[in-house]
């Protein structure tokens, strides 16, 4: 099954949903101390490890992090190739004074944002579907 590439489609579609919890982005050296199958994504940069987990954990575990966000998804299967969907979301939400850090991910895409913002932020993109 291949993902969508119209932008169109792809917006009327693209129902956004709330998954719950609260969701931190922390930057780690030591890679041992993390059960790696609770963690949603790693990026390795060249400062350390980028790990995004859920709050409660990165709490037990004692890491730093600066950002609670909320996660959303966008259900739609998304290609890797389409154009203009994350410009199209991102640009509703800035209009809006929300930040959006965004992962692309195989099948879908996945919209982190600060927890304050986040009943705002569906609406927006809830109006952005129609």
């Amino acid at each position: 099954m291949t993902g969508e590439t119209n932008l169109e489609k792809l917006l009327k579609t693209m129902q956004p949903f709330l998954n719950e919890g609260e969701f931190v982005f922390c930057s780690i050296a030591n890679t041992q101390i993390l059960p790696t199958a609770d963690l949603l994504f790693t990026f390795k940069e060249n400062e350390g490890l980028t790990v995004v987990l859920k709050k409660e954990l990165a709490d037990a575990l004692q890491l730093h992090y600066t950002f609670i966000a909320s996660w959303i998804t966008l259900t739609v299967h998304s290609s890797l190739e389409a154009v203009g969907l994350t410009a199209a979301f991102s640009s509703a939400l800035a209009t809006e004074g929300i930040s959006c850090n965004v992962v692309a991910a195989f099948y879908h895409d996945h919209i982190f944002i600060n927890k304050t913002d986040t009943e705002k932020a569906m609406g927006v993109l809830k109006r952005l579907a129609e």
